[in-house]
């Protein structure tokens, strides 16, 4: 979902209700970032408080090329790595992900290797469908064995966009949550994919929105998290219960207008490392704890997520390594605001830095002029000239800086012989070599595909009969986007 697709942030249709009432009832995060434009590196962010290019979630074929991650990806989330749901089992926690994982789908990448107790969904969004002959069908889990694939078992019909997806993920949360409400702690990852392409929302929703199929799914979603939000105040819990809803990367554009979501006024979508790329809607929500009504302006990120949730279970991050997160509590309950800047990644490349309201671009780059002639566009009907390049655009001696209070659609860069731009720049390159000094890049998961390590044979697949034989391994063959 995009940072406007949310009524409370001005979507005109108004069709987010619930999401509007978790504003209004707790903290809206008007500057809140996904840690790359792209779903599996963002998820591995969150989950390990770390940059992907430290988590190793990153690619180096291609420069400042972001990585697709189908099922073909041989990496996935390393050993090293410590996760969330493993800190918090310290603390007693039971952990459970709902929906898609998208940190690899080898055995040793299973998420109940990683720290989860219970796992309903998939290794992968719902790419396809696929023939099963030279790639197929992505499988969905139940803990520790396929109960199915996508399209086959579970359906989702291409022409009309109806799956039942969303509504067994939401029936698997209300279970999850009353079977531990009485006497466990848990932790919900709730990872549900509606609004990724192949859009899809069930029935009752189908035809509701006046946005479309795209806007159905959204409703859907918004009310899903409605029922969450009132099924843990009837159980009583909900004062006990911390919630925080974003996105995983702002919409994307490359499938509007049918199955695309809005960004508001920021620019550009989804794989870019402009505003409407990175910049998420972000709620917090703990009724008698968060003052109702919190607007904040404080720069945050996914991976505060993990310093934050380990904070609330009483926990200190890991000190062996790098933690990228900040502890967001004292700024949902204090209303206080932590210096900090966002670093904007796409590949192994550092494109951006934000630092307060200045943002400085090192590297501009859209997509490949090869993609749009054949009509892909990152950015449809926002073309702003020396900025949503289709080259490969470097500006590391004199960087583009935009101050995204006059100007969030950064269509407006500020003179470079201006004191206003030698003042904010002194500040940012600072901050950039204590980043650079810092950095110590993981291994590269998502540079080699190989099809012979797809998803061909599942735990489980042999009761189900839905085993299948991988073709020859040709990891050479690999084809990347563009």
């Amino acid at each position: 979902m995009g940072w406007g697709d949310l009524g409370v942030f001005g979507e005109p249709s108004k069709e987010t209700p619930n999401l509007d009432q978790m504003a209004s009832e707790g903290m809206l995060f008007l500057d809140f970032y996904t840690a790359n434009p792209l779903c599996s590196p963002s998820r591995a962010a969150l989950l390990t408080g770390r940059l992907p290019v430290r988590n190793g979630f990153y690619t180096t074929n291609g420069h400042a090329r972001n990585a697709y991650t189908p099922q073909d990806i041989v990496g996935g989330i390393p050993d090293s790595e410590l996760l969330l749901p493993e800190l918090l089992k310290k603390a007693g926690y039971i952990n459970k992900i709902i929906g898609k994982w998208h940190l690899g789908h080898r055995p040793q990448f299973h998420p109940l290797k990683h720290g989860f107790d219970e796992w309903f969904g998939s290794p992968n969004c719902h790419f396809g469908p696929y023939d099963n002959t030279e790639r197929p069908n992505i499988p969905v889990y139940r803990d520790w064995e396929m109960i199915g694939r996508y399209y086959e078992d579970f359906k989702i019909d291409l022409k009309t966009g109806e799956a039942n997806l969303t509504q067994l993920y939401l029936q698997e949360a209300l279970d999850f949550i009353s079977k531990q409400q009485a006497s466990q702690h848990f932790f919900l990852y709730w990872a549900i994919d509606a609004t990724h392409a192949p859009v899809y929302a069930s029935k009752q929703f189908l035809g509701t929105s006046q946005r479309g199929l795209y806007g159905d799914a959204v409703r859907e979603i918004d009310d899903s998290i409605g029922k969450i939000l009132k099924h843990l105040q009837q159980l009583g819990i909900s004062q006990n219960t911390f919630v925080f809803f974003t996105s995983d990367n702002g919409a994307a554009l490359i499938s509007a207008p049918k199955q695309g979501g809005s960004n508001g006024p920021f620019l550009c979508g989804k794989q870019t490392t402009f505003e409407g790329g990175m910049r998420e809607p972000a709620i917090a929500w703990w009724p008698g704890h968060i003052p109702a009504g919190g607007v904040s302006h404080q720069l945050g990120s996914v991976m505060d997520l993990f310093t934050t949730s380990l904070s609330l279970a009483g926990l200190q991050p890991p000190s062996d390594r790098q933690i990228d997160g900040i502890d967001l509590l004292p700024v949902i309950l204090q209303g206080k605001l932590i210096d900090r800047p966002i670093f904007y990644y796409r590949g192994n490349e550092l494109m951006a830095v934000r630092a307060g309201l200045y943002k400085a671009h090192y590297w501009t780059w859209s997509n490949s002029w090869e993609e749009h002639s054949k009509g892909i566009d990152f950015c449809p009907g926002q073309n702003v000239s020396g900025v949503t390049t289709h080259t490969q655009e470097e500006h590391t001696y004199l960087p583009l800086l935009f101050h995204l209070g006059r100007d969030p659609g950064e269509k407006y860069p500020l003179s470079f012989a201006s004191e206003e731009y030698q003042r904010a720049m002194g500040t940012i390159s600072a901050l950039l070599q204590q980043h650079k000094d810092t950095l110590v890049p993981g291994q590269p998961q998502l540079n080699v595909c190989d099809r012979a390590v797809m998803n061909w044979s599942p735990p489980g697949c042999e009761k189900l009969g839905k085993c299948l034989k991988a073709p020859e391994s040709a990891p050479q063959k690999c084809s990347w986007p563009h």
